[in-house]
């Protein structure tokens, strides 16, 4: 159900809370109403911080028209207090302990002990934990003067309207740790061989060649720089390829001119944001798969075009190609490098954008990758950040 929930907007997912109370023929819950609880709940999106819990119960008590709302955390600590009564708060220990544990409480005001007398305003408080997969991640409160059908409704509506901006954001952190994990499988499998050959290849240029050694070191420093950063998820196309020439320039050292490099790059695609290596493990990939094999080496061709609102690269091998039928799934294909971004480019973009490859033994190997210009929440960060 989170998953669904995840693609929907905010107006979506009060539209579905509203049939959801309507199929059971419960009162007092209408479009206004609804709308009224768009502008009153912030969407949740960092988590339930004493910020955000400030902004809804202050919105919350003027839309639900009670005397007071508070908000605590999953341990019942009082995150934020709008409105008065706030006098009795200690009366509502239990009340929030037991909610805590997941039961729903409520507590009369009849055999308070009240300092304030008649001019108090409380005559009912509930206390209802806003589960998220079984456990409890926050307690709403609400103290009303009287806590009738209509207003019940209305604290079952909002308890499921932020329980759901609660799911949201577990989902959110979900994704992100996903993302993480993904990024150290794909640093895990850089090529421990290329690493190797390069400091070798960079120690042999000390002794001939000092100067191109120094220049190879730089690139090399710069190259694992970029490849292992641990700020953001997304970066340029044109930072992409600084890195990739970076990785090119070692590779030709390397291999001492066996590889060769046609780059074919439109400027118009140079601003697209992309997740953070897309492009460079598939430039490895036919390095290390396709050319590498092959005697006497060959060439990777690097084409960056535009197609309207998308970017279109592709990266192309002449190399020792394989059998397609041993990437017909790409999540069991040995390449781990286009497994891993292929899943990436799909949690990010979709499933319409998973890459597509052209492969036959002795025919090379190309692979298409597409990119939308523009995606929601797909932000780059300066390069070494």
């Amino acid at each position: 159900m989170i998953v669904a929930l995840a693609s929907l907007s905010a107006v979506s997912i009060a539209a579905a809370i509203w049939f959801y109370f309507r199929g059971r023929r419960r009162p007092g819950v209408s479009p206004e109403a609804l709308y009224e609880l768009l502008r009153a709940v912030p969407v949740l999106r960092e988590g339930l911080t004493a910020g955000e819990a400030d902004r809804t119960t202050g919105r919350l008590v003027g839309m639900l028209e009670c005397v007071a709302v508070g908000i605590t955390d999953a341990d019942g600590t009082l995150l934020s207090w709008d409105g008065g009564a706030n006098h009795h708060y200690a009366d509502l220990a239990d009340a929030v302990s037991a909610a805590c544990q997941g039961d729903r409480k409520r507590v009369s005001h009849d055999g308070l002990d009240c300092p304030v007398g008649g001019s108090c305003g409380m005559g009912t408080a509930v206390a209802v934990p806003l589960l998220v997969e079984g456990e409890t991640a926050a307690v709403l409160i609400v103290v009303a003067r009287r806590l009738d059908r209509r207003l019940n409704v209305m604290v079952d509506v909002v308890a499921r309207f932020v329980t759901i901006q609660l799911e949201l954001e577990r989902l959110d952190d979900a994704k992100s740790e996903l993302r993480q994990a993904e990024m150290r499988a794909l640093r895990a499998q850089i090529s421990p061989h290329f690493t190797y050959n390069a400091l070798n290849t960079i120690a042999e240029l000390i002794r001939t060649d000092p100067e191109e050694a120094e220049e190879l070191l730089q690139d090399f420093a710069d190259y694992t720089r970029y490849s292992f950063r641990t700020s953001g998820s997304f970066t340029t196309l044109a930072e992409e390829l600084r890195n990739i020439d970076r990785y090119l320039i070692i590779e030709a050292a390397v291999h001492s001119g066996r590889i060769g490099v046609r780059l074919k790059i439109a400027p118009e695609v140079l601003s697209v944001v992309m997740p953070f290596l897309v492009v460079q493990p598939l430039v490895e990939n036919a390095i290390q798969h396709g050319l590498a094999p092959k005697s006497g080496g060959g060439t990777v061709t690097l084409i960056a075009e535009d197609a309207g609102t998308e970017a279109v690269i592709s990266v192309e091998d002449d190399g020792v190609g394989m059998d397609p039928r041993l990437l017909a799934d790409l999540r069991g294909s040995s390449h781990v490098g286009l497994s891993n971004v292929n899943q990436r480019m799909q949690h990010t973009f979709g499933r319409d954008y998973a890459l597509m490859v052209e492969t036959a033994p002795g025919a090379g190997t190309k692979v298409t990758l597409r990119l939308p210009k523009f995606m929601p929440g797909v932000r780059p960060v300066k390069e070494f950040e």
